[in-house]
């Protein structure tokens, strides 16, 4: 028999934690605890996944603009960006540039910017776009 099992009468056992299982249980309730509210995870919520996608969206539009390119040639070049987003950077940029009186800084000839092939974007439940799951 163990030291920690006591008995209720002489058939029922049963056990006493001790105070280092008391400890150790409290402590693994309290981490617990303390990680399910834990950004530090890396666990996107929904909000956080569509707030950076916003913010990415819009520097994009801001990016196009200070390059001189339309927001229609924005669009095309970053289909899965979106839309509304780009042209709130695209707007945002256009307007500051006016106010500043800063020059746009224009691609070279032949050089159109375009999104790099093979990359697939995660959504927020972890699979991808294109509905399949790599490794």
């Amino acid at each position: 028999m163990d030291a920690d099992t006591r008995f209720i009468d002489s058939r029922t056992p049963i056990r006493i934690m001790t105070p280092s299982r008391r400890h150790i249980t409290i402590c693994l309730i309290s981490v617990t605890a303390l990680l399910g509210g834990c950004d530090a995870v890396g666990i996107e919520t929904v909000p956080q996944y569509n707030a950076r996608k916003e913010a990415e969206g819009k520097a994009i539009g801001s990016a196009c603009r200070h390059a001189v390119r339309s927001i229609e040639s924005c669009f095309r070049s970053n289909p899965k960006a979106p839309k509304a987003a780009v042209f709130a950077g695209w707007k945002e940029m256009d307007s500051y540039m006016r106010e500043n009186e800063v020059v746009g800084m224009p691609t070279p000839p032949g050089e159109e910017a375009s999104p790099p092939s093979g990359e697939h974007e995660e959504t927020p439940t972890g699979g991808h776009e294109d509905g399949k799951k790599h490794s």
